[in-house]
């Protein structure tokens, strides 16, 4: 039979594991909470009616907030996002190049010319428009 000593200082080294989890969880918090507060009670509080009105690109909104985008705003965004990732992997082909030699320069045209090809559908089915 386990002592009763012996399973409390099992369970006291266990949860000394979890102190810098915790920790790190604390002072995360910490560093998102505690310049809000500061701004809050040492920044300067002067509204006018200037600040308290909606903004919206310089004029008054003439439509409710809510209303539907076109999908084409979605599709240029999706489309930034996705040719953006992409170009993001030629950086460490790149750094690399004298590394992997002709076999991984000929995989990376490849994937290039995908990337290309895709663009050029993208352009001719003319997603890329904005009207």
């Amino acid at each position: 039979m386990v002592a009763r000593n012996d399973f409390d200082q099992n369970i006291q080294m266990n949860l000394d594991q979890y102190l810098p989890v915790l920790l790190f969880i604390l002072v995360g918090v910490a560093v998102g909470i505690v310049p809000q507060i500061l701004g809050y009670i040492l920044g300067p509080n002067r509204p006018d009616s200037a600040k308290n009105s909606p903004y919206e690109c310089g004029f008054e909104a003439f439509e409710d907030a809510r209303m539907k985008f076109d999908v084409r705003y979605y599709l240029v965004a999706i489309l930034f996002i996705l040719f953006d990732l992409e170009i993001a992997f030629l950086f460490p082909w790149a750094v690399s190049i004298k590394d992997i030699g002709m076999l991984g320069f000929f995989a990376m045209m490849e994937f290039v010319g995908i990337l290309v090809i895709g663009f050029i559908y993208m352009w001719k089915k003319g997603a890329l428009d904005w009207e």
